[in-house]
């Protein structure tokens, strides 16, 4: 039982290594035409200045925390500054590895796609594994050296709320990540569509477009740092949760002072407890290493079924080893009666993740009803694909409700059925099954990241004016990515509402007294205006982040407009006539740095405010927070997908095509879904993490 830790760090260390052997791969590849080179190396310094740019800013909100989480009384003092340091810092390190990589990958994307998509699809495919592996063997590397380090080394007194400060510090740079990469390649792509596509009538990703430069690296630094840093946080949250909360379950493991007791039957009963999300993730990383090596181009066989082997791979693997590792650490235990049921949460999470992210697929995907519907409605006009786009993406909500709500349901009856006599511990089987949504981490990002890869992979391909064929090999790379990034969007919206019930569980616990924590009573009035201010937060936030995208892409579609009527012969494509494309990358910098602080602040001090005022109040707040941005990051995510792809339906020749009045109108439709998909939606997940382990974290102040 001692070893897990181990076995976690060695787990990390072959997921480390496999992220650097494809690296060399990809960086071995061949970059193409001097024009494709010199068009990848301005996305690359472009996305890599943005990204340092970006970390000098959250470095000083990072030391603010420092300084708080050091000056407060809260448990854990002065540890938890320091592992909060540590979370944030192996964050920044996987956005920005994963980053350089795959910027390095797009060129060699397109120029791989001259070849066939049998070609660019596995290397596309390497270069979102970087991210991917970076990823998921940092954060397993972090939480089981932080368990290590002030549990059994160290044995600090309140140990585990150290742990989770570790997760913090990985939310804390996973939300202006996303914030700000996402108002970044929103502010690109909304002001170089409309400017271009609707008023100049050129193709996407023209080399005369000013923004399609900005627009490559906004890809980058949204749908690649952006999100790695959320997956990131989401994988170290789902582990971070159940120890947390064992700690405060089991009586006995924290003695009054603070101090850890792992001694005697119930010390051995909780500690395999808490190692068993950690071994879930090494035996999750082993088999998602084993997925990714499956994962290569097949001639003959569809693009869809060459991306997902790897993930089908991990998670089969992933159930097997999941019922050997429930075997081995509770099969032999007094007061574990059914080790299969604890196996079984494990299963229910990774199924359930699968199943949010089929229905994710089904809106969003152009195989489908409902985006052929909205496709349809084109023929009508903008007014007609926003409404019936609204109407998907609301609808969208409820499978994944009802999905989340049975995962929920009968995890916690797994949990509390699988140990002997009356316990408290369902809902720590609510949070295993968080841990298996995310126990396949390395590949659902590298699935992830390979989406945008390939989209700029096209983008690279029609500003070098390579031949037709190619570009529609990179659209059907393209295509596939939109599809793979809201399944993977499904499974992190997802396991974010379930580690934040476990969060919050954890919360309820330090805040009150006994197993049960303090009663949330509606009738209570401070809970009621907790509830209302916390429904009402999700709202605000997606607000605060579509204005900001709106402002950002006002600015930049001036700036379009101006070079296209300021500059002789660039809107006919006059040999030699380049655009200023580096005006417009700092453009979207300036407005994304700019823009990212008041809703990434929002999500720090609201908790704070309310908890130093009344704790049943903040009970209330997270409550109706954890609700509602469930539901606006579900609907957002596959209304933008919907209309995305439903856009992407009439470019392949449907519906009069490319050029056609109804391409137009869904243009426009895409348009607002940019920022509902890339922006608000998936920042949404994080937010609630975020609000949830803050409350947690400070709640010994607040009481």
């Amino acid at each position: 039982m001692n070893s897990v830790p181990y076995i976690a760090l060695l787990a990390s260390v072959a997921a480390l290594g496999l992220a650097y052997y494809y690296a060399q791969v990809v960086l071995a590849a061949d970059q193409g035409t001097d024009l494709m080179k010199e068009i990848g190396e301005a996305i690359q310094e472009g996305a890599m200045a943005f990204l340092r740019r970006e970390y000098q800013w959250v470095s000083a909100f990072v030391g603010v925390m420092f300084v708080v989480l050091l000056l407060v009384p809260i448990d854990g003092r002065p540890y938890a500054s320091i592992a909060y340091l540590m979370g944030a810092l192996l964050s920044s390190i996987a956005g920005f590895v994963g980053m350089r990589i795959a910027t390095a990958a797009n060129t060699r994307t397109a120029n791989a796609a001259r070849e066939g998509a049998e070609k660019a699809l596995p290397l596309a495919f390497k270069g979102g594994a970087v991210m991917g592996f970076t990823v998921a063997g940092l954060g397993l590397l972090g939480v089981s050296f932080n368990y290590l380090l002030w549990a059994k080394w160290l044995e600090v007194d309140n140990a585990f709320q150290v742990v989770a400060a570790f997760g913090l510090g990985a939310s804390s740079i996973a939300l202006f990540a996303r914030i700000g990469g996402g108002i970044f390649t929103k502010a690109a792509d909304v002001g170089g569509d409309l400017v271009g596509k609707v008023e100049a009538g050129i193709p996407e990703d023209d080399p005369r477009n000013p923004a399609t430069i900005a627009d490559s690296v906004g890809d980058n630094v949204g749908d690649v740092a952006g999100m790695g840093a959320d997956l990131f946080e989401s994988y170290v949250g789902s582990i971070v949760a159940p120890i947390v909360l064992v700690s405060l379950l089991v009586p006995g493991v924290i003695a009054g002072s603070g101090a850890i007791d792992l001694s005697g039957p119930a010390g051995d009963f909780a500690e395999r407890l808490m190692l068993f999300p950690i071994l879930i993730g090494a035996v999750g990383m082993i088999a998602s290493i084993l997925g990714a090596l499956a994962t290569r181009g097949r001639p003959g066989a569809s693009l869809s079924a060459q991306l997902h082997t790897g993930q089908y791979v991990s998670m089969g693997l992933t159930v097997v080893l999941a019922l050997l590792s429930a075997y081995l650490l509770f099969n032999d235990n007094v007061l574990v009666d059914n080790w299969f049921y604890l196996a079984l949460t494990i299963i229910v999470g990774l199924l359930g993740g699968w199943a949010i992210g089929l229905t994710s697929e089904y809106f969003t995907s152009d195989h489908y009803r409902p985006v052929k519907s909205v496709a349809a409605q084109a023929e009508t006009g903008p007014a007609t694909v926003v409404i019936e786009g609204t109407s998907q993406g609301m609808l969208s909500t409820m499978p994944a409700v009802v999905l989340v709500v049975i995962m929920i349901g009968v995890s916690f009856w797994l949990g509390e059925h699988a140990f002997a006599g009356d316990n408290p511990l369902g809902v720590y089987g609510v949070s295993l099954a968080a841990i298996g949504m995310l126990a396949v981490t390395g590949v659902i990002v590298a699935v992830d990241a390979y989406g945008p890869i390939a989209d700029n992979a096209g983008g690279i391909a029609e500003m070098a004016e390579l031949p037709p064929e190619v570009r529609q090999v990179t659209d059907s790379l393209d295509s596939l990515g939109n599809t793979t990034a809201a399944v993977a969007k499904g499974f992190a919206v997802g396991s974010a509402a379930v580690t934040a019930l476990a969060l919050f569980k954890s919360f309820s616990l330090t805040a009150g007294t006994g197993l049960d924590g303090f009663n949330l009573d509606i009738n209570d009035t401070a809970v009621t205006i907790g509830l209302f201010l916390g429904a009402m937060t999700p709202f605000v936030f997606a607000a605060l982040t579509m204005a900001s995208v709106g402002r950002a892409a006002q600015q930049m579609i001036v700036e379009v407009r101006r070079q296209f009527a300021e500059i002789p012969g660039l809107r006919e494509g006059k040999p030699g006539v380049k655009p200023d494309s580096a005006r417009c990358v700092d453009i979207s910098t300036q407005a994304a740095l700019r823009e990212m602080v008041l809703p990434g602040a929002l999500a720090v001090v609201l908790p704070l405010a309310i908890g130093f005022v009344d704790v049943k109040a903040l009970g209330g707040f997270l409550a109706g927070a954890v609700v509602t941005g469930f539901l606006i990051a579900i609907y957002m995510a596959n209304a933008g997908g919907n209309w995305d792809n439903a856009k992407k339906y009439i470019e392949a020749g449907n519906l009069g095509g490319k050029g056609s009045e109804a391409h137009k109108a869904a243009v426009v439709g895409d348009t607002i879904g940019d920022p509902f998909k890339d922006t608000s939606g998936p920042a949404m997940n994080i937010l609630i993490k975020l609000m949830t382990i803050v409350s947690l974290v400070f709640v010994p102040a607040f009481i």
